[in-house]
C-alpha cells in the first residue's frame, strides 16, 4: 500500500491547497462511485434491452457504493490496469450481476464519462463561489464607488479615479469569466458509449436481434447519467474539450492574478492605501518582526501561474492526439485536471477573503492625492485656458515647464509647489484668473463618470449572479 502520510511526498492540493469538497470530488474514493455509477446506467439499458436480467441490475446497484480501494489496487498489483481493477473488485461483489458488468465497453467509455461528470460538478462549485466573490465585490464598488484615490499607469501617478471605479475593473473580467464557465458548464459533454474506436462495433453486435439501436441504448444510459454527449467520438471524447476547460480556468487565473498583483501594490508603503487582514497573532516575517506581507495575494499569484501552464499540456493532448488514441494524455490529465480546479478553488477563496476582510486606509489615500493629484490637475488648466482662448501648444509647455520643477520638489521631499507655481503664472493668468486656476487644481473632484459608472456596475453584479427566486 501507498504512504499517505506525512513521511513521504503528498500533494500540497491534498491538505494545503483547495476546500474539502473539491478534494472530495476529485477522490479516488468519488471517483470510483462515478465510474459504479456509469456501469449501473449501461447495465440499465443493457436491461431494457433484454439483455441484463432485473437481478443483475439490481444486484449491481445494491453494491455501487460499496468502494473497496484496498482489493481494486491489490488487483491492479496484477493486472496493471486500473479499470478492469475496479471492474474485477466490484464484480467480485455481485455474484449476480458481476458477470455482465463493462459488457460491450472500452476502458474510456467508463473514464471519460466518469471525467466529465466531475469537471461538471467541479465547474459548478467554483460558479458558486465566484457568485459570491461578485457580490462581496459588488458591495464593496457600491461602498467606494465615490472615493477618489490616483490612478496609475506605467506605475507613475496619472490622474484621479474612484476606489470603487477601480475595484469594478476587476469585478467586470471576472463577470466575464463567470459568463464563460456557465456557459461551459452547459457545453460539457461525455464520450458515451462507443467502444473501442467510436465505431459502436461491439454494441451492434450485441444488440442484434433486440430491437434496439446502439444508438437507442446510448441515448438511454447517457440519460440516466444526466450527461449530453459527442455524435462522434473515437476511443475518448475530443481533447479539444480539456483545452477548453483550461482555457476558461486560466481565464479566471488571469482575471485574479491581475487583482492579487495590484492589491499587492497597494499594500506596498510607498502606495499604502489598501492591506490585506492580518490577524493578531499573524508573522510577517521570521528574520524581520515588523514585516506584514501580502500573502494571500501572492498566493493567488502563484497559484495563477500555474494554472496558466497547464493550459499548454491540455494544448498538447489535444493537439498531438494521434488517429484514435493514444494514451500519453492519460498520466498527465490525472494530475492537471483535479489540480487546475483545486487551484482556481483556491483563489477564489482567498480573491473573497481579501475583497471582504481588505482594509481601506483614507488618510493615506488622501495624502497621496494632495502629492500627485495636482499634476493630474494640469489637464484641467490646460483645457480651460484653451476655451479662454490660449494657444494649446504654448500652454502645454508652460504647465509642462512647471510640472518639472514641482516633481523636482517633490522627489527632494517638499510639499507639492505646483498649486502655487501655476497659479502665480502670467502667462496663465492672462486667460485664467489665479482664484479659477486654484479651484481648477484641486484634482479630488476631477473623476469624471468613474462614481456613476462603477455603480452600475454594481447594479449589473447583483443582476448577474442573484438568483432570481432570491
Amino acid at each position: 500500500m501507498a504512504d499517505f502520510s506525512h513521511n513521504t511526498f503528498i500533494s500540497p492540493f491534498s491538505w494545503r491547497y483547495g476546500s474539502q469538497e473539491m478534494r472530495y470530488l476529485w477522490s479516488e474514493v468519488y471517483k470510483r462511485r462515478l465510474m459504479r455509477r456509469v456501469w449501473v446506467a449501461l447495465a440499465a439499458a443493457q436491461h431494457v434491452a433484454g439483455l441484463v436480467s432485473a437481478e443483475q441490475l439490481a444486484d449491481l446497484e445494491s453494491h455501487a457504493d460499496d468502494i473497496n480501494i484496498e482489493r481494486a489496487l491489490q488487483i491492479e498489483r496484477e493486472t496493471r490496469h486500473d479499470v478492469m481493477a475496479e471492474i474485477r473488485a466490484f464484480a467480485e461483489q455481485c455474484p449476480l450481476g458481476g458477470g455482465i458488468l463493462h459488457w460491450g465497453a472500452t476502458s474510456a467509455d467508463i473514464t471519460d464519462n466518469v471525467d466529465v461528470l466531475r469537471q461538471r460538478e467541479a465547474a459548478l462549485r467554483l460558479a458558486e463561489s465566484m457568485r459570491r466573490l461578485l457580490l462581496s465585490f459588488a458591495r464593496r464598488i457600491e461602498e467606494m464607488a465615490g472615493l477618489p484615490v490616483m490612478a496609475h499607469t506605467h506605475i507613475q501617478p496619472a490622474e484621479p479615479t474612484t476606489l470603487g471605479y477601480r475595484l469594478a475593473i476587476y469585478a467586470q473580467d471576472l463577470l466575464e469569466d463567470y459568463d464563460q464557465l456557465r456557459a461551459l458548464i452547459g457545453r460539457l459533454r461525455g464520450k458515451g458509449f462507443k467502444g473501442a474506436v467510436g465505431t459502436q462495433a461491439g454494441f451492434v453486435e450485441m444488440l442484434a436481434g433486440t430491437g434496439m439501436s446502439a444508438e437507442q441504448m446510448e441515448s438511454l444510459a447517457m440519460a440516466r447519467l444526466d450527461l449530453p454527449y459527442f455524435p462522434v467520438a473515437t476511443q475518448t471524447y475530443s481533447r479539444q474539450q480539456d483545452l477548453r476547460v483550461q482555457q476558461v480556468l486560466a481565464g479566471i487565473a488571469a482575471s485574479l492574478h491581475k487583482f492579487a498583483l495590484d492589491f499587492r501594490i497597494m499594500q506596498s508603503p510607498p502606495f499604502g492605501e489598501w492591506a490585506e487582514p492580518f490577524g493578531r497573532q499573524q508573522v510577517g516575517s521570521s528574520a524581520m518582526p515588523f514585516k506584514r506581507n501580502p500573502i494571500m495575494a501572492e498566493n493567488i499569484c502563484s497559484l495563477a501561474r500555474y494554472v496558466a501552464a497547464q493550459t499548454a499540456v491540455a494544448w498538447d493532448n489535444a493537439g498531438q492526439a494521434i488517429l484514435e488514441r493514444s494514451l500519453d494524455d492519460s498520466a498527465n490529465r490525472r494530475v492537471f485536471l483535479p489540480e487546475s480546479f483545486l487551484a482556481v478553488d483556491e483563489m477564489l477563496r482567498r480573491a473573497a477573503s481579501l475583497v471582504e476582510g481588505m482594509t481601506i486606509d483614507r488618510e493615506q489615500i488622501a495624502r497621496n492625492l494632495e502629492r500627485y493629484g495636482p499634476f493630474a490637475a494640469t489637464e484641467r488648466v490646460l483645457l480651460a485656458a484653451v476655451r479662454q482662448g490660449a494657444d494649446r501648444q504654448e500652454a502645454h509647455e508652460w504647465l509642462r515647464e512647471a510640472s518639472l520643477q514641482a516633481w523636482a520638489a517633490v522627489r527632494q521631499g517638499a510639499d507639492n509647489p505646483l498649486v502655487e507655481l501655476v497659479a502665480g503664472d502670467k502667462r496663465i493668468a492672462a486667460f485664467l484668473p489665479s482664484a479659477r486656476v486654484r479651484e481648477l487644481m484641486t484634482a479630488c473632484d476631477y473623476i469624471g463618470t468613474a462614481g456613476e459608472r462603477a455603480k452600475a456596475l454594481a447594479w449589473s453584479l447583483h443582476a448577474s449572479v442573484t438568483p432570481r427566486n432570491a
